[in-house]
């Protein structure tokens, strides 16, 4: 995250079911059981500045997605890394031996084992996206995604406890520009006729603001910074065809909160920091979880975190429901 634009990611992956991919397992003609192919594994992570806030953290950020072994990252904040090594996500497919897509974007990035087919760049702040093929022939397109950063619906929350609901959501809405930018973004995937191709489309990334599905009236009981409030962006999302891949697996927002705001800047007793979940793919989800598995201790400097950014990653494995993709 970059503390002068993005201050959260959102912490979900959307994606929208297309071309079949709608059960875990498919039946041949014969409606006999067919072997499930293998997931499609997908990291979404803002990589806070490029790795340079924290000691190694371009190290760092590799090793961990080298250990997670994604099929595709959906980057923001790749930045260039301190020293002559370029940009993060380039980098960090070179040292993999992959292929990476950033375009024209000052920081948003595809990183990828996999074949990239065809690229759309929405916006270079905004939306960046490729269409990828893996080694069985099954295509997807992917989107990384970036939105506006001010006023923060959970620091608002927090620092006017009596706001009412309506001044909560004009945080989204008049106060920032997210819903605004989420619309753009939809509507660049309709004009791409994205959602009338045969194929998944996931959409993950930076959207600042938490979703509706994690503000509601049990997490509120709960969570001393939340509402039960009909979050917009998310909601455009639903409404768009998308599903939270996070929330299929794992619907109980209250048993599995999926924090992703923050590992890094944890607050302090005078002035808390709210815990979200605001960094997100789309698919038939499997699993999800939420990296790092374990926060450093409190008073670690976080230049010397071995997770190297503010935004927790999400990893989201998707089950390919079409034994072969045609060509």
């Amino acid at each position: 995250m970059h503390l002068r634009r993005s201050l959260f990611l959102l912490g979900f992956v959307f994606i929208v079911l297309a071309g079949g991919f709608t059960s875990v397992q498919a039946t041949n003609e014969k409606s006999q059981p067919v072997q499930a192919e293998p997931t499609l594994r997908v990291l979404v992570w803002n990589v806070l500045h490029g790795g340079n806030d924290v000691e190694s953290g371009a190290e760092k950020a590799l090793e961990i997605i080298r250990q997670a072994e994604p099929d595709v990252v959906l980057m923001q904040e790749s930045y260039d890394i301190d020293g002559d090594r370029g940009l993060l996500g380039p980098w960090i497919a070179s040292q993999l031996g992959w292929n990476s897509f950033q375009g024209s974007s000052t920081h948003l990035c595809i990183v990828t084992p996999h074949t990239i087919e065809k690229t759309y760049e929405h916006d270079v702040w905004h939306g960046v996206g490729a269409e990828l093929k893996d080694k069985a022939g099954h295509r997807f397109i992917a989107y990384s995604i970036w939105i506006d950063y001010r006023a923060y619906i959970g620091y608002h929350l927090r620092d006017h406890p009596e706001a009412t609901d309506e001044e909560l959501l004009a945080c989204e809405t008049t106060n920032s520009q997210r819903l605004a930018e989420a619309k753009a973004i939809v509507a660049h995937l309709k004009a791409e006729e994205h959602f009338d191709a045969k194929v998944p489309l996931l959409v993950g990334g930076d959207f600042n603001c938490p979703s509706h599905l994690d503000w509601t009236t049990d997490t509120a009981i709960i969570e001393k910074y939340r509402r039960a409030l009909p979050l917009p962006v998310s909601t455009l999302m639903a409404e768009a065809g998308f599903v939270d891949t996070y929330r299929v697996v794992h619907p109980n927002p209250v048993q599995r909160p999926g924090i992703t705001w923050t590992p890094m800047f944890r607050g302090s007793a005078e002035k808390p920091q709210p815990l979200d979940r605001i960094d997100g793919p789309m698919l038939m989800p499997t699993a999800a979880e939420v990296l790092p598995k374990q926060w450093a201790p409190l008073d670690q400097p976080s230049h010397e975190h071995d997770f190297p950014s503010d935004h927790g990653a999400v990893v989201i494995d998707l089950n390919w429901q079409d034994p072969k993709a045609t060509d």
